[in-house]
């Protein structure tokens, strides 16, 4: 009995004290409540100020979005002669088009009846409207320019060598995503500018066929008819093309693109960080911190010291500050920089938008955006070479250079020394006169097509013999001879992608300039016959 006493004591008094705790549990309620936001900020902030070593790395190890820095950083790496600012401009520019794009989503129709009313209503009726589209448009245009030039900044400083190589071909995955939604983007307006421009692009994709019809092969593998129906969803720019563009650039490219950049941030970290020359390191005199703060004479690690052969063994910390905040106020500076300069271009310039697109109306010239006009001129001379076979193969050449050039060299420095200066000067030269000299003969004597003695050229050698590919292959032999002269791929490489540059350049400016109806010669645009 007493035991059965015991236990009925025993049952009861956690009933009485959880009887005596209600009032206690109710005022603790009360408390948590008021207390949430600090303990909400707390789950969040997994650290306490950072006011010391250990918090700042504290910060970056316990932040999703600041993970993927390193606990400190090279001075090096914050100078504005490293990398311009470029990665950062173009990681704000993505993120400004995607909320742009966002709030335009919300107004905007898909359909070829009331996608060009959409864009009056955004740009006359809705509030903020004009601005947010000026926003996006000038967004566009400025990633795929900071796109190119963080490309040319990389390959000028060797940072594509070894153990960036993958890392490089990341970045031309990017650079070719960038494209593709700077293009699918076009569309979206449904104005006569977007209509033929996008047209041009379906007309490039078919070109295929000129080979395939110079070697009797269209009628049993057409892959240009195949190429455009792919890209336009039927044989023409329409309701399918709108869709199908519509759908790539809203999410299936952003998606790809976004997993791409954080990739490519977790490589740069995983690769070392930055490249940075070795006199950054070997320097005995000590570089000034962006913030007051004692410098570290020693290395450290997380786990343990071991011998391995990333890029950060042997690097010592002498020149490194903390990340956090000090490359993180670069970082925001640089950010509100490029935010500012795209609110501006938007506030003053207004984004094109011409008459609504009609098939029955062509544009005499219709142009593509600046970025695909170099490509066009050399399409008027071959739609296949100039529109797809020349621009895969500088592509692909591109993505290949980490491992063609394979010579051993300090990294980080620009055009890897005097040099390599002197090649890029060279090069520039001598790429503009070739170009220069084949756009004037073009003009003044024409091309094959144009000859009669040679109208009976199989058109086979119409289509590979042209401007294009002669001009690649001049760039590619005096790539060749650079390499056997100065007994260097790093130089041969420097040769070749300055060729390439500056051949982009002035084929841009010449088909901008001195391009106007039937795609003929004009020295400007008042030279224009007025119909």
């Amino acid at each position: 009995m007493s035991n059965v006493g015991g236990e009925h004591q025993t049952s009861h008094k956690p009933l009485r004290e959880r009887s005596i705790g209600d009032e206690g549990a109710l005022g603790e309620f009360g408390s948590n409540l008021i207390s949430t936001p600090v303990a909400l900020r707390d789950s969040i902030v997994r650290h306490g100020k950072p006011t010391s070593d250990r918090a700042k790395s504290q910060t970056i190890f316990s932040n999703f979005f600041l993970h993927i820095l390193p606990v400190r950083t090279h001075l090096h790496a914050i100078k504005a002669t490293t990398t311009l600012g470029l990665g950062v401009a173009t990681f704000v520019l993505f993120i400004i088009l995607c909320v742009t794009g966002v709030l335009l989503m919300v107004y905007y129709k898909p359909s070829v009846d009331q996608a060009y009313a959409s864009m009056l209503d955004i740009m006359h009726v809705v509030p903020t409207g004009r601005l947010i589209r000026n926003v996006h448009r000038w967004s566009a245009h400025a990633m795929v320019a900071c796109v190119m030039l963080h490309m040319a900044r990389a390959f000028y400083t060797a940072a594509y060598k070894r153990p960036r190589a993958f890392n490089w071909v990341i970045g031309m995955g990017l650079f070719v995503l960038t494209l593709g939604l700077s293009f699918t983007g076009y569309l979206l307006p449904w104005d006569q500018l977007a209509f033929w421009a996008v047209t041009i692009g379906a007309n490039i994709a078919q070109s295929p066929q000129e080979l395939t019809d110079a070697l009797g092969m269209t009628q049993y593998f057409d892959i240009g008819l195949w190429q455009k129906e792919v890209l336009l969803g039927a044989h023409q720019v329409g309701q399918e093309a709108l869709i199908r563009f519509y759908v790539l650039h809203i999410m299936v490219l952003p998606v790809v693109t976004a997993i791409l950049i954080g990739v490519h941030f977790w490589r740069i970290r995983k690769d070392g960080g930055l490249a940075r020359p070795s006199h950054a390191d070997a320097s005995s005199q000590e570089m000034p911190a962006l913030a007051s703060e004692p410098a570290p004479l020693k290395s450290y690690g997380l786990m343990a010291m071991m011998k391995d052969k990333t890029p950060a063994v042997n690097r010592e910390m002498r020149h490194t500050i903390t990340t956090w905040p000090n490359v993180m106020y670069v970082i925001g500076a640089a950010s509100m920089v490029t935010v500012l300069a795209m609110l501006l271009l938007g506030y003053f310039f207004d984004a094109p938008l011409t008459e609504m697109a009609n098939p029955n109306v062509p544009e005499n010239p219709a142009k593509a955006p600046w970025y695909f006009l170099g490509l066009q001129e050399l399409v008027s001379y071959s739609a296949f070479m100039g529109g797809v076979a020349i621009p895969a193969i500088v592509v692909l050449g591109l993505a290949l250079v980490p491992y063609l050039d394979r010579e051993k060299e300090d990294v980080g420095l620009w055009f890897s020394g005097a040099r390599g200066r002197r090649v890029t000067f060279v090069s520039g030269l001598f790429a503009a006169a070739t170009v220069i000299g084949m756009l004037w003969f073009t003009v003044s004597f024409g091309w094959l097509r144009n000859w009669e003695t040679t109208a009976h050229v199989p058109q086979i050698v119409i289509t590979l013999f042209n401007p294009g590919t002669v001009l690649v292959a001049l760039f590619a032999m005096w790539s060749v001879a650079t390499v056997r002269f100065m007994n260097s791929t790093r130089m041969g490489a420097i040769a070749l992608f300055t060729c390439f540059v500056v051949g982009f350049v002035i084929l841009t400016y010449f088909a901008t300039v001195h391009r106007g109806p039937n795609w003929d010669f004009y020295w400007s645009q008042s030279d224009w016959p007025v119909h």
